[in-house]
């Protein structure tokens, strides 16, 4: 469900306002708009939290560059000592280029003294029969050039071994403290004051307003709850059953949420994605590897006794995993596909037989009939929601139409000898359903276009059921690429080589493997970003009329 919200004014003494914010930053139930916040403390709080970020990421970076040996220890150092040692690193390499690039201009010209050479020609002395100079002289000898780059390449080689010896796990300890003061100046920002009041406008879920008011006697805080007016636009907050809640990791992480007036769609939206990851990743053992890194997960985030749980954001990405990885195990067994093979004794499965049928209609039949529950679904749900009134007739009649639809396609590719005859008496009924009551009948002049444009909403929804056969074709393709890579990898293996050259090509045909699958798994994971995500953000939300322009709900408080 979407929680409702409350709009919240909040009064207090203007002299007490700082210890009001830190009483609501405590109860942590507020969501304040902060996007007006310009002060310089905020803006020097907002540099200190960026700053230590930046220090964080030289600090990763010059482990890469130069990894630590093993068993070497981690120094702490203050944000301001990486940023000196970033900065002394950058002036020596800005040093080495030049340097570099007088050695190469000079390198030619072998190594003389310039000095002497400037002597002989202010006194007149014509060199070019001896030698070729340079037009500019250099300041210094080519052996002098040379031995201050290797000073400069030391100062740099020496800055990032520092660097990569800093424990930034010491710097992102105090992130949580460096946000909270950014968010604090930035309330304190849009707190506003006349004379003696000062007050602070934010938005509150229902649920929460019974301890506010509560805090509010003990404060001595006047309170405005009010609902929300025409115009307005609450935050969302989304609170799904418990089964479901891991779902709102993903939203989060898409950084999507659908608007305060809409529908929660986290039951249908975490079923039907872990369904579409199962069969874009389209086999068994790549489940079985997400899995098994998903437990690895588990136990590593595992808090020590005593010391609380796991935050709820890692939660929630664990169970999210464990639910798509389970889920494509399961694929991979209803197919019998591990690796792009196939485990012999389960060739004769009824599942297994099924879809591999040669010609692939049982599996577009599959793909058509999950895109037309997934719409219906859609349909049907927004026309219960809205029972009392008589638009709900067009939404039912939507429903048929999808229905009508997917009988086409089917027919179309030829998985069906033809559309039944009935199915025409539903597709004429809902598409009088449709056009008698999209609108009302004062809605006629200002939308009147919508009614128009029925016959392309008509070949949309088609394009939309089409559209689901994505699934078996992303998830063919990877099962394709897999076997490709097999058949690469068993092809270098043969009984005419030497012991010796088998050995070799053994450890070829590893390598492939490993490269090979590890590639798809990770094109695998690129088209669930972009096709599961599609499916359920485009197609489905576009027939529940979910825009997702909405914003999620942060409430005011400590990390």
């Amino acid at each position: 469900m979407i929680v409702p919200m409350k709009h919240l004014t909040l009064l207090c003494v203007a002299e007490e306002s700082e210890k009001a914010l830190e009483a609501l930053r405590d109860l942590g139930c507020v969501h304040l708009d902060l996007s007006g916040a310009a002060s310089s403390a905020y803006a020097a709080a907002k540099g200190d939290l960026d700053k230590a970020a930046e220090a964080v990421r030289t600090v990763e970076k010059a482990k890469k560059d130069a990894p630590l040996p093993a068993g070497a220890n981690s120094v702490r150092r203050t944000v301001e000592e990486v940023a000196a040692l970033a900065a002394a690193r950058e002036e020596a390499a800005s040093a080495a280029d030049e340097l570099r690039r007088q050695v190469a201009f000079y390198a030619p010209f072998g190594d003389f003294d310039p000095e002497l050479a400037k002597s002989l020609l202010d006194r007149g002395i014509d060199l070019s029969s001896v030698c070729t100079l340079p037009e500019p002289l250099p300041k210094a000898r080519l052996s002098s050039l040379q031995d201050q780059l290797a000073v400069q390449e030391a100062k740099i080689a020496a800055c990032t071994a520092d660097l990569a010896g800093t424990d930034e796990s010491w710097i992102t300890a105090k992130y949580p403290e460096l946000k909270d003061r950014v968010a604090f100046e930035a309330a304190r920002d849009v707190l506003a004051t006349q004379g003696a009041v000062s007050w602070i406008e934010g938005w509150v879920s229902v649920d929460c307003v019974p301890r506010l008011r509560a805090k509010a006697v003990t404060e001595a805080w006047g309170l405005l709850v009010r609902d929300a007016e025409p115009g307005e636009n609450p935050p969302t907050l989304i609170r799904p059953p418990k089964l479901f809640r891991p779902v709102a990791a993903l939203f989060e992480g898409l950084g999507i949420a659908p608007g305060y007036s809409e529908s929660d769609v986290s039951v249908p939206f975490m079923c039907y994605f872990s369904l579409f990851f199962a069969m874009l990743v389209g086999d068994g053992a790549y489940g079985a590897i997400f899995l098994a890194a998903t437990l690895w997960g588990w136990h590593k985030t595992k808090p020590k006794e005593g010391t609380g749980h796991r935050p709820r954001v890692v939660r929630s990405w664990l169970g999210l995993m464990t639910v798509f990885s389970a889920a494509t195990v399961v694929w991979g067994i209803l197919s019998n596909t591990w690796f792009g093979a196939q485990i012999p004794w389960c060739k004769n499965w009824p599942t297994v037989q099924w879809l591999a049928d040669p010609s692939y209609q049982n599996m577009m039949f599959l793909c058509f009939t999950i895109g037309v529950s997934h719409l219906m679904i859609a349909r049907i749900w927004s026309g219960i929601q809205i029972l009392n009134d008589r638009t709900c007739l067009a939404q039912f009649g939507w429903a048929g139409i999808l229905l009508f639809m997917y009988l086409v396609t089917n027919s179309i590719v030829g998985i069906f000898a033809g559309v039944p005859t009935w199915a025409f008496w539903v597709f004429g009924v809902s598409l009088v359903l449709v056009f008698g009551f999209t609108l009302k009948g004062n809605e006629l002049k200002s939308r009147g276009i919508e009614l128009g444009m029925l016959p392309l909403n008509i070949m949309s929804a088609l394009g939309d059921i089409i559209s689901y056969v994505r699934l078996f074709a992303v998830g063919l393709a990877s099962v394709k690429v897999a076997e490709n890579f097999n058949s690469m990898a068993t092809g270098l293996l043969s009984s005419g080589h030497s012991f010796g050259l088998n050995a070799i090509m053994a450890v070829a045909m590893v390598a492939i493997l490993v490269v090979g699958h590890g590639l798809n798994l990770a094109m695998a994971g690129l088209s669930i970003l972009v096709h599961a995500v599609r499916l359920n953000t485009l197609e489905f939300s576009n027939h529940k009329g979910i825009s997702w322009a909405g914003y999620a709900f942060r409430p005011f408080t400590k990390h």
